[in-house]
């Protein structure tokens, strides 16, 4: 382990002492929108945390399967779910290498995590998310957009464009976090959605 991915670790390690500001313990609207629009399957939540959005998924009938890097949340994650009446199958490892995960998704979730990783690591973290997703899957990603080069974590232009050579661009919604920091919810599938009858090229 390099000595940035070490202060990584223990930077979220220690934010996990406590309560971090993301962990609000509600499923975002995004998400709950997504649930009622599609039967349920396997997910995959990316960067889970303490559960809330992985157990969310579960409570509606979806296999799910929560990934983090950090042994805290798992806990957490496990006594949550253990105290909800859900089965979850909890990881505790690299979301660039997902080793230990196996089979296709009908969904993958990702919520602050795509945006944290270095530049290598999200290449290869993209070739997992191709690996894995279903290809009728849908691959949700709420990520940062960077403004200053000197900025520790946000999406560029490049990052969007290597999802775009394995995925199709279904949604984007801009919006702020926390009314300051640009950031955006993104919907991307294998393939381009079939044309309806009597499209013409």
């Amino acid at each position: 382990m390099n000595l940035k991915n070490l202060f990584h670790r223990l930077f979220f390690t220690f934010l996990y002492l406590g309560d971090p500001p993301w962990d609000t313990g509600i499923s975002p609207p995004e998400l709950m929108e997504f649930i009622e629009n599609h039967a349920p399957g396997r997910a995959l939540d990316l960067g889970c945390g303490s559960g809330t959005n992985v157990i969310t998924l579960a409570q509606h009938g979806w296999q799910a399967t929560g990934v983090d890097f950090i042994h805290r949340p798992i806990r957490q994650a496990r006594r949550k779910a253990k105290k909800a009446g859900v089965s979850v199958d909890f990881h505790v490892g690299n979301v660039v290498r997902l080793t230990s995960i196996s089979g296709s998704y009908d969904l993958i979730l990702d919520i602050g995590c795509f945006h944290s990783l270095s530049t290598q690591s999200r290449r290869d973290y993209v070739e997992n998310i191709d690996r894995l997703l279903d290809a009728q899957g849908t691959y949700l990603l709420y990520a940062f957009l960077k403004q200053a080069k000197d900025e520790t974590n946000g999406l560029e232009q490049s990052d969007l464009s290597l999802l775009e050579r394995h995925l199709y661009l279904v949604h984007r919604q801009d919006g702020t976090e926390r009314g300051r920091r640009p950031s955006a919810w993104f919907t991307y599938q294998k393939h381009a959605p079939p044309e309806p009858d009597g499209a013409h090229h």
